[in-house]
């Protein structure tokens, strides 16, 4: 583990600069190796990051390895990852706040990125792109298939891990409560849409990141092109099966 393991437990609100916010639902075989990313990420901001891990029904280690790293944690019942996060943001104290997912590593340059698009005044926020643990044709398809109709959607965003400060999260109401599946693109358009309204612009940090293919590795690498019901389930954002079966499906952890 990182020499810089221990993060923020209960510093005041003027110490912390960074809120990383993950939602966990038994992510004991994944959780650890991003507390580690986060740590090194953390390395510059000695005291300053706080990590908040949100326990969505989990019944293995994932709350154990957590606090191991001093993570503040909570517990969450909501089969809504929207409600998941916003209950995650509702507790940060830092002004910058940062969602990943448990299975999702950030890489060392990315928490410096964010500051320094943010101070420059230019940002009002944005995501990250980033590569898979592994690539192969049928990702690369399948992976298409889910962009193309969620660009002509919600127009041209990045996602994956969300950065911007507080109070303009707080501005936009965090995620939509009532979206069951694509939050994170409902996400991304409202804050580009803020930050035009603020005469700033929505954000990209290159190579921020590197994520899991669990759901690849289970469901088969050509999943969107054998199943394209699902594509239409993350356009609609309300099925409550296709969510289940995404997100909180033990089977594919």
């Amino acid at each position: 583990m990182s020499e810089n393991k221990g993060f923020i437990r209960d510093g005041s609100e003027k110490d912390v600069k960074f809120s990383v916010i993950i939602p966990a639902h038994n992510e004991e075989k994944y959780i650890g190796e991003c507390l580690e990313s986060i740590a090194k990420a953390a390395q510059p901001y000695k005291n300053q990051v706080e990590v908040i891990v949100v326990l969505n029904r989990c019944t293995d280690r994932t709350e154990e390895i957590a606090k191991s790293y001093n993570c503040v944690t909570l517990e969450n019942n909501d089969k809504n990852l929207s409600k998941i996060r916003n209950a995650g943001a509702a507790l940060a104290k830092g002004e910058i706040l940062v969602t990943i997912d448990a299975d999702t590593r950030m890489t060392e340059h990315l928490l410096t990125e964010v500051e320094k698009n943010l101070t420059s005044n230019k940002y009002i926020g944005g995501g990250v792109n980033g590569n898979f643990e592994r690539v192969s044709l049928g990702i690369i398809v399948s992976t298409l298939l889910l962009i193309v109709p969620i660009l002509f959607k919600y127009g041209f965003i990045s996602v994956g891990i969300f950065w911007c400060y507080k109070k303009d999260f707080q501005a936009i109401k965090g995620f939509n409560e009532n979206m069951l599946m694509a939050e994170d693109a409902d996400f991304a358009k409202r804050l580009k849409q803020w930050g035009k309204t603020n005469g700033k612009k929505y954000g990209t940090v290159k190579n921020g990141m590197i994520t899991s293919c669990r759901r690849f590795d289970h469901y088969g690498d050509w999943v969107l092109l054998k199943r394209p019901g699902m594509i239409l389930a993350y356009l609609k954002g309300n099925n409550d099966k296709a969510a289940n079966e995404a997100y909180y499906d033990d089977q594919a952890r």
